[in-house]
């Protein structure tokens, strides 16, 4: 694995500006979620044969917080150390300023993309991010285990958290002691806000700040999905899920120690890995709701790219851009890393159904996901969803009732809006 050292010394500039263009070092800045830097590396060799550029990875944590964090600290002090960044889907309203307009750049590839998911990287007009791949979390479920117990896949929290129930408890009278029914990120950082989005939407509970503006979090079902939840730890899930992030989850799941998990379509090609003890025995659904009728609600991710405005190579670092994103490169990571495609064409190609079969039955998830509130809260985003999953969180963990925390929650988001987002 490559890594780059930041602040040691400014990198050269790789491109001249008279004659033909020379080859340009440039850095990529990528997290480190499940194989994604593999995968990387693999791209980025081909990309530096193909052009004679060479690319330097610099590595971010899996946490899109802490990420997220470092980012705004190298962006606000004007780091002309990193030209390409790996972005989340709700950063581009926050971030927009620091990075270049690809409207002209990607023109020519721009209508192969999902128009909606063009939408959300466009701010004020400009294109500050170009879709690497989409992404919504599905209940991933052993089917082996529903199989021998006579159970159907659940459509209701309250089903799974019941069925999660039997099963773990009779598995761990047959000897399987380390079997949790549930689990998921519980852990104080932006994929809590996910999934307490999620409970909250699914039972008829707004979806925090409603795109008018409207602060909508504090209402008696959003309170019953979180209190349903809270009933979950230390039953169907274990006490440690208060600490778990996305690889922490699939590590009890992949390890055959979980009925039921919530996590991002990474997980599944991951799952089946040879080095996986539940390979061939899951399948993958629609997460539940909290009544027949209610309408599943997956939370809207995915990742992009954008160039930094303070790059000295902006012409090599969008060729990378337009690489990473193209169809080539997105079915290669869809047929090895299970990443949904950006690319419309993709879903109907034979060899991506094949080696994922899942995938072409999630392209209607993705598109009814539900957006966390980065566009309309802005560039107090951040502020707004570290405040909801502290609320989240303490309910989980006992401190508080989630009616009182989402009164809290209400009166801090009313502060923070002020006069308008």
């Amino acid at each position: 694995m490559k890594k780059f050292a930041l602040g040691l010394s400014a990198l050269g500039i790789a491109i001249a500006t008279a004659g033909p263009i020379r080859a340009a070092e440039i850095s990529f800045a990528a997290n480190t979620t499940g194989k994604n830097v593999e995968f990387l590396n693999k791209q980025l060799a081909i990309f530096e044969k193909d052009t004679g550029n060479q690319v330097k990875l610099v590595t971010m944590p899996s946490s899109s917080s802490e990420q997220f964090s470092q980012y705004r600290l190298w962006l606000a002090a004007g780091n002309k150390d990193v030209d390409v960044y790996q972005t989340d889907v709700i950063w581009a309203p926050q971030l927009a300023d620091q990075f270049v307009d690809l409207k002209e750049a990607a023109k020519d590839v721009v209508g192969q993309f999902f128009p909606s998911i063009i939408a959300s990287q466009t701010v004020n007009g400009r294109l500050v991010a170009l879709p690497l791949f989409t992404d919504a979390p599905a209940l991933f479920y052993r089917k082996d285990l529903l199989e021998k117990y006579g159970k159907q896949p659940p459509k209701t929290w309250d089903e799974m958290a019941a069925t999660a129930k039997e099963i773990q408890d009779k598995e761990r009278q047959a000897g399987q002691k380390d079997l949790w029914g549930y689990v998921f990120q519980g852990n104080s950082y932006e994929g809590l806000t996910c999934n307490g989005l999620e409970w909250v939407k699914s039972s008829g509970g707004g979806q925090i700040v409603e795109p008018d503006g409207t602060i909508s979090i504090n209402n008696e079902k959003a309170a019953a999905a979180l209190e349903r939840a809270k009933g979950w730890i230390g039953t169907i899930s274990p006490p440690g899920v208060l600490a778990y992030q996305e690889e922490e989850s699939r590590g009890v799941w992949q390890t055959g120690n979980a009925v039921f998990m919530r996590n991002w379509p990474y997980a599944y090609s991951l799952g089946n890995g040879a080095d996986s003890v539940v390979k061939g025995k899951f399948d993958v659904m629609t997460l539940p709701v909290a009544a027949v009728g209610d309408k599943p609600s997956s939370a809207l991710g995915g990742w992009n790219l954008a160039v930094s405005k303070y790059s000295e190579k902006q012409d090599a670092a969008i060729a990378l851009v337009k690489f990473l994103a193209s169809k080539d490169v997105q079915k290669a990571r869809a047929i090895e890393l299970s990443n949904l495609p950006t690319l419309t064409d993709i879903y109907d190609d034979k060899d991506v159904a094949a080696a994922q079969p899942f995938m072409p039955n999630w392209k209607p998830i993705f598109q009814d996901a539900v957006p966390r509130p980065s566009a309309t809260a802005k560039i107090k985003y951040n502020e707004v969803s570290s405040k909801f999953w502290t609320a989240v969180h303490n309910t989980l963990s006992g401190s508080g009732s989630a009616a009182d925390n989402l009164e809290l929650l209400e009166a801090d988001l009313t502060t923070l809006k002020g006069d308008a987002w």
